[in-house]
């Protein structure tokens, strides 16, 4: 076999390559094989002769082997700063050439991309985890947790003041978040003023640890600060508050790559508590909406009992287009007025003009023995509204007479008139008729006046009751004459009890199926009170008669 050395490849190869002997002896070496070694001469992990430690050992390996096999493993090291893969291949006389070939560019290449899938990976992480929470201290602590153990030793998030004093939640590597509230200038911390109010964040080398207050550093960091970076939390168009990553003196400054990761992290970061906080305050408009569109909780007055009992047409809502309200009068002598409605449609539009009408009512209250009066006006304001729905509603006004009877006048307006259960059984309607409220120019009523003997109920109902569609097959209306057999069981029963069994038996006639809203209440003459015909002090009086 002729010497590679002799043909023009030798020197021109476009790598380095080199000629060692059985002995590891360089015989010798081309051009670019020079200049490496000479690049690298003086370097650790060579030896005298300037051949790398690792292929002086990748050499002595092969030759104890026996010969250059073509299936030979390949030898790989560092020279002068660069990465390099030794490739074997036998000569003439015994030796070895060894072909090196640059791999620098490559290993960068594969750690970055390496990098890159990691960042993705954590990002992707990241970004499930905070937004799997949308409580803003659970948030604020996964957040801090997060950062703390992949960007930092330690890390802390300064959310937006609450009047003077800025919530804080602070994390170190491997430990779990702690919520504090400090009262604090953010000016005495580098980039933290401008990084609150949404600015870009300076750059890590430009802060001193030296100049960091002691409430930056959490109790427990080790060692003294090395460096630090502070970056915003970007909002929904606001601030959504500031990161501050600390590192120990024994750890690297932060790189301009794992500043730019950092500012990824907090972007994911401040959109996560950006949308708990919106969260949080919309459940908290929700809620104290809410209070006021849900049936009260009712209870006797003024020797009077009231019971009621709602449910919406979807099991998630908890509001509809039923309600019912109880005002009670400013004394015993005076009259309660009470009303329960239905309004057209069902749902959050539905229950909007219920609140709308409920408030209407509120405002009527002066006039609320004059029931037709009321009903007008209530009925002129929907009709000048930007609603289109209609309503049907059940006027009450309620008083207890001294033998313990009640006293009613119920009028209805398009609604089903009210059933009157005696102490014997027998269900009775209420005589009263008239137009919905929301539809025609006026109102036509017709009011009645009931008496309750103690121990008798009269139930005040919506559609969503009589209307329910279910049984065996699931297409029958459960109808008002279940309706009446299931009130001639609740013969002397409290008002409680028969619209618990009434709502009962209505949800047992639906089983799974759709169904309304379904609103019940209980006007009910308590048998607590005196005899009939008996006062207070025991002394015998006439009977009242209506």
């Amino acid at each position: 076999m002729a010497d590679l050395r002799d043909g023009p490849s030798w020197r021109d190869a476009p790598h380095p390559v080199l000629l060692l002997d059985e002995s590891g002896t360089v015989v010798d070496l081309n051009p670019s094989a020079r200049q490496v070694l000479e690049d690298d001469r003086g370097g650790g992990g060579t030896r005298a002769d300037g051949i790398p430690s690792w292929l002086a050992q990748a050499h002595r390996s092969l030759t104890e082997a026996a010969g250059v096999r073509a299936d030979a493993p390949l030898a790989s090291g560092e020279i002068a700063g660069r990465f390099f893969e030794a490739h074997p291949g036998p000569v003439t006389d015994g030796g070895t050439v060894w072909w090196l070939v640059d791999t620098t560019g490559r290993r960068e290449a594969e750690a970055s991309l390496r990098d890159a899938r990691e960042q993705a990976a954590i990002r992707a992480m990241v970004s499930s985890t905070l937004l799997s929470s949308l409580n803003v201290p659970r948030c604020a602590e996964v957040a801090a947790q997060m950062a703390a153990e992949y960007l930092a030793d330690a890390a802390l998030l300064v959310l937006p003041p609450v009047g003077r004093r800025y919530p804080v939640t602070h994390a170190l590597r491997g430990g779990a978040a702690e919520h504090t509230t400090q009262q604090m200038d953010p000016r005495d911390v580098p980039g933290l003023a401008e990084a609150l109010q949404g600015f870009p964040p300076v750059p890590a080398r430009w802060i001193d640890p030296g100049s960091l207050p002691g409430w930056v550093v959490p109790a427990g960091f080790g060692g003294a600060v090395g460096s630090v970076m502070v970056t915003p939390l970007p909002g929904h168009g606001v601030s959504a508050g500031a990161l501050i990553l600390l590192r120990s003196s024994t750890v690297q400054a932060f790189t301009p790559d794992e500043e730019a990761f950092a500012r990824i992290f907090a972007a994911r970061a401040g959109s996560a508590l950006s949308a708990a906080r919106l969260y949080s305050e919309q459940s908290a408009i929700t809620a104290t909406l809410m209070r006021e569109l849900l049936p009260p909780t009712l209870e006797s007055l003024h020797g009077v009992d009231y019971a009621g009992r709602y449910r919406a047409a979807s099991d998630h809502e908890r509001i509809g287009g039923d309600f019912y309200d109880v005002h009670p009068g400013a004394g015993p002598a005076q009259e309660t007025f009470v009303v329960l409605g239905d309004v057209a449609g069902k749902g959050l539009d539905a229950a909007v003009l219920t609140g709308k009408i409920r408030n209407t009512l509120h405002a009527l209250l002066p006039l609320a023995s004059d029931h037709e009066q009321v009903l007008n006006l209530l009925n002129g304001a929907l009709l000048t509204s930007h609603h289109t729905r209609f309503a049907t509603l059940v006027l009450a006004c309620v008083g207890r007479e001294d033998d313990g009877r009640v006293r009613l006048r119920l009028t209805s307006a398009g609604h089903m008139p009210p059933l009157i259960v005696r102490t014997d059984g027998r269900v009775e309607e209420a005589a009263t008729h008239g137009t919905l409220v929301g539809a025609l120019s006026s109102v036509t009523v017709r009011t009645a006046e009931e008496w309750l003997a103690p121990g008798e109920t009269c139930l005040l109902y919506t559609d969503g009751i009589t209307e329910a569609r279910g049984g065996p097959l699931g297409d029958e209306l459960f109808g008002e004459h279940r309706l009446r057999l299931a009130l001639e069981e609740c013969a002397g029963m409290p008002g409680e009890a028969v619209v618990e069994r009434v709502q009962m038996l209505a949800a047992q006639w639906l089983g799974s199926g759709s169904h309304d809203d379904m609103a019940t209440l209980a006007i009910s003459a308590p048998r607590t009170g005196p005899p009939v015909g008996v006062d207070s002090t025991g002394n015998e009086h006439p009977r009242r008669t209506p």
